[in-house]
């Protein structure tokens, strides 16, 4: 009888330390920033954050998904809204850089409105990007923050 209550106290405790760092490695794969726990907190309460990974959408269209995530019952405040999709822009929105309007480039990018400006102007006078490169060589764009989006940039 010892042997199978210590069996079970024993696969029990593996299940815990199997869903504790299933849990953790989910969180590893959300960069830390503003909105991040908001994210893990509301999004969570419905279907598995990592759900967010798998689905590769604009600013705007995150921003409808949101919308629909509201109007469907998930529960958080205005603040917390805000930072949701901030974070899910700035870490995880595509930016079609050769369509994009600057409003969802300032918000993917993470940039000011002075530079998702000059991202359209340069784009408008010289032409479609054809790379990563060529987007760095934008005035008043942050490579760093190109550099960052990168996996995100759609030509």
């Amino acid at each position: 009888m010892a042997r199978v209550s210590r069996w079970s106290a024993v696969t029990g405790a593996l299940a815990a330390l199997l869903a504790l760092s299933v849990a953790v490695s989910s969180q590893d794969r959300f960069p830390d920033g503003p909105g991040k726990a908001d994210v893990m907190k509301v999004c969570s309460g419905c279907h598995d954050a990592e759900i967010i990974l798998a689905n590769l959408k604009t600013p705007g269209e995150w921003n409808e998904t949101l919308q629909n995530m509201a109007a469907q019952g998930a529960e958080a405040t205005p603040e917390q809204w805000k930072l949701i999709e901030q974070y899910i822009d700035v870490h995880f929105a595509m930016v079609m850089v050769n369509k994009a309007p600057a409003d969802e480039i300032q918000l993917a990018l993470d940039v000011t409105p002075e530079a998702a400006a000059a991202l359209v102007k340069y784009r408008q006078d010289k032409g479609p990007f054809k790379t990563i490169d060529d987007v760095k060589k934008v005035p008043g764009i942050d490579a760093a923050k190109v550099d960052a989006a990168t996996s995100r940039l759609v030509f």
